[in-house]
């Protein structure tokens, strides 16, 4: 992995002792978008990417090829690897390209209702969308992702607007972009660790299961549950995270 930017020295914690996860954040959030959720009997170490929350923000790399660059260099440092890789929505986005690029650090990938493969239809809406992000910023944000905690709210309005707009077009727009369902189905059979993807909405699940993924990966539909599924029910989405590893073996 050698992208054209620097990497940034995050600010993260880490608390406990076992095999080791590492929680990737969304789009807006921070590490404290994971306090809800304890894995006991497990190394846990929380990040706050480049340009959010409490770590620096960089005039340019917010693409998810330039955060997973970023995370490579802290599981260096900390000697973490391979680490349960776990990203919520943009996070699980990053996580896959991680895997991607160092699958040496990577034992495993747990995407919540990651931020790829959109259809058509929400594929048509990207150019608006970033449009809109890069005139009214945090704003524009808010009102893409509907009702939202207040908790969740204030993250997303503490981050840049040039933040938002830009990892919005690393995702969507960009070249090499994963966000739509060709590129992403592409990037997935790329993929050599087993993917855990809990999903909310039946129609994304059934088009995760077109995928070729590897062996032991597995495809969960939560109905009922919203985008932060993680938060809404943080004791059952362990229970899941934990039994699913044991079944996947080292």
């Amino acid at each position: 992995m050698q992208p054209d930017v620097e990497a940034v020295r995050l600010f993260f914690t880490a608390f406990g002792a076992g095999e080791p996860i590492l929680l990737v954040h969304g789009w807006g959030g921070d590490g404290r978008s994971w306090d809800p959720v304890e894995f006991a009997g497990h190394r846990v170490v929380t990040v706050d990417l480049r340009g959010h929350g409490r770590s620096p923000v960089p005039s340019r790399g917010y693409r998810p090829y330039d955060y997973a660059f970023d995370l490579t260099k802290l599981i260096e440092a900390l000697d973490l690897g391979p680490v349960v890789a776990v990203g919520h929505s943009m996070g699980g986005q990053i996580v896959v390209r991680l895997a991607i690029e160092r699958p040496d650090l990577v034992r495993a990938v747990v995407a919540i209702d990651p931020a790829y493969g959109a259809d058509e239809v929400e594929a048509a809406s990207f150019q608006q969308r970033l449009t809109d992000l890069r005139r009214d910023g945090a704003a524009a944000a808010v009102r893409q992702l509907g009702q939202l905690t207040d908790e969740v709210r204030d993250q997303l309005l503490r981050t840049p607007g040039d933040v938002l707009a830009e990892s919005y077009a690393g995702m969507y727009t960009e070249p090499g972009a994963i966000g739509a369902r060709p590129a992403a189905a592409k990037a997935l059979a790329s993929l050599e660790r087993p993917v855990l993807c809990i999903r909310p909405t039946p129609s994304m699940a059934a088009w995760d299961l077109t995928c070729a993924l590897r062996p032991g990966s597995r495809v969960v539909l939560w109905p009922g549950a919203g985008h932060f599924l993680h938060r809404e029910r943080p004791e059952a989405f362990t229970r899941l995270v934990n039994s699913w590893l044991g079944q996947v073996g080292g």
